[in-house]
């Protein structure tokens, strides 16, 4: 399992952990994350984020 950062404000996505809060469960991996997500955080989009 990895974990992808979001390039703007620090924010880690653990593909161990998903986000439950935004409905992905624990085990999604990055790819299968809706490409509409965007950073619990800053508002960014998935695009900016790089695999840790």
């Amino acid at each position: 399992m990895a974990e992808y950062v979001c390039t703007v404000c620090g924010f880690v996505y653990n593909e161990e952990e998903g986000y439950p809060e935004a409905g992905i469960a624990p085990g999604t991996k990055w790819e299968d994350v809706p490409e509409d997500f965007v950073c619990p955080l800053c508002g960014v989009g998935k695009d900016m984020f790089e695999q840790a």
